[in-house]
């Protein structure tokens, strides 16, 4: 099963303040590299450089990545991974998908890219798990770690 990974998959893999999370990416991204089953859109290279490089409140200001880390990393997912490109027919298709499925344009055009490719599955938190969208099955790769327990680090050992 070849399965297309959303910006938020990427993106969790270098977020340190959600544990559970960048775990669950981490092996997503491992496991489907290791078995060549990952495809990656265009469209998720270039949300990661924005979406990792964007100032934090809740890292005082910093992004998870600086600017020169980000393009890095964005080069080593064009050499890891296959990556697609749009056509006509992904822009065409998002088009119908925005109007069918009532996605946003971004979401539809992420589906687009799994639909006319003929992949199986669109890895993402950010559709409902489980629905299918024409011929493509959504799955959340993060159900499991929002059921985990997160405990807060103890801030001193007790003596």
């Amino acid at each position: 099963m070849t399965s297309l990974v959303d910006t938020n998959v990427l993106v969790y893999a270098h977020d340190p303040l959600d544990p559970a999370k960048q775990k669950a990416a981490v092996t997503v991204l491992r496991d489907g590299l290791a078995r060549e089953q990952l495809v990656l859109p265009h469209q998720a290279i270039v949300e990661f450089v924005s979406a990792v490089g964007r100032p934090r409140k809740d890292l005082g200001g910093a992004p998870l990545l600086e600017r020169n880390v980000a393009l890095l990393e964005a080069e080593d997912l064009i050499v890891r991974f296959p990556v697609l490109y749009p056509d006509e027919a992904v822009l065409r298709t998002s088009i119908w998908g925005t109007l069918t499925y009532q996605l946003s344009w971004y979401d539809a055009h992420l589906w687009a890219y799994a639909e006319v490719n003929g992949l199986d599955e669109i890895l993402s938190e950010d559709f409902e798990h489980g629905r299918r969208y024409g011929s493509v099955r959504v799955r959340d790769p993060f159900l499991e770690a929002a059921d985990e327990i997160h405990e807060l680090p103890a801030l001193y050992e007790a003596p």
